[in-house]
């Protein structure tokens, strides 16, 4: 799967950065995912669209926030309010009420019970990403969260998203699915060996062809090999900084698509 026309409710179905500046990031991922994008207007805060095969993929825009630059993920929902409303009911903080982009749809920001922020989008014009689980997309997305009781309850509560456990090495790894069982996303504990200034947060994954020339190209850019290209069972994927200070995580996928 790679082209899309619609999500279901629940899944991630776009990510966007909050970055310090917005040039020199946009630079940074052209280099290295070789995207099509200029900079937005800035009246919309320079939000500028990442263009994969005449397709949107991403977004780059001024911060909105001091602080950490970050990616932030989307969940697709048919009610934003409603959905909204389920997550303040499930004890989320609600960073941003629902509220119109123009035509392109309707989005909140909040913060779940984890404290990680994550947002969601009802499609109007945009439905999201056009492409996905193809190099230089976005192929997964994955809370790393110490809340891990209280985060299953709560997904599984708003976005009707089940946690299904497995086995990953020494630890635990849950699958976040549909109501149907299609897998969508991820749960990763943080454990005791993780840096405790190290938030809960939302990791996006992007498709590569090779996690180790992403890796080394990362660091030719000026960003950091956070973690340096692991084999994991869906392939072979690194952690990286973008030289504002925005996580991300490359894969070399084993199976074209880790939803099959």
């Amino acid at each position: 799967m790679s082209k899309m026309s619609k999500y279901e409710n629940g899944t991630p179905c776009w990510i966007d950065l909050g970055t310090s500046d917005v040039s020199a990031s946009i630079a940074f991922y052209k280099a290295l995912f070789g995207w099509e994008i200029e900079m937005g207007p800035a009246e919309m805060g320079h939000y500028s669209m990442a263009m994969v095969d005449g397709e949107s993929v991403a977004a780059i825009a001024d911060q909105q926030n001091p602080g950490q630059v970050y990616w932030t993920t989307y969940l697709a929902t048919d009610d934003v309010d409603a959905t909204v409303a389920k997550a303040r009911t499930a004890g989320a903080t609600v960073l941003m009420e629902p509220m119109d982009v123009m035509t392109f749809g309707r989005m909140a920001v909040i913060a779940d019970t984890g404290g990680a922020p994550v947002s969601f989008w009802q499609a109007g014009d945009h439905k999201g990403a056009g492409r996905v689980n193809e190099p230089g997309t976005l192929c997964w997305n994955e809370l790393n969260t110490r809340a891990v009781k209280e985060s299953l309850a709560f997904y599984e509560a708003t976005a009707g998203l089940h946690g299904e456990r497995m086995a990953l090495g020494d630890g635990d790894y849950y699958e976040l699915q549909l109501p149907g069982g299609r897998r969508v996303a991820g749960l990763l504990p943080i454990g005791e060996n993780w840096p405790t200034e190290v938030p809960n947060h939302w990791m996006v994954y992007f498709a590569v062809d090779d996690a180790d020339a992403a890796a080394a190209r990362c660091a030719e850019l000026g960003g950091q090999v956070q973690m340096a290209p692991t084999d994991i069972p869906p392939g072979r994927f690194a952690v990286l900084t973008d030289p504002q200070g925005g996580h991300f995580s490359v894969i070399k996928l084993i199976a074209p698509d880790p939803t099959e």
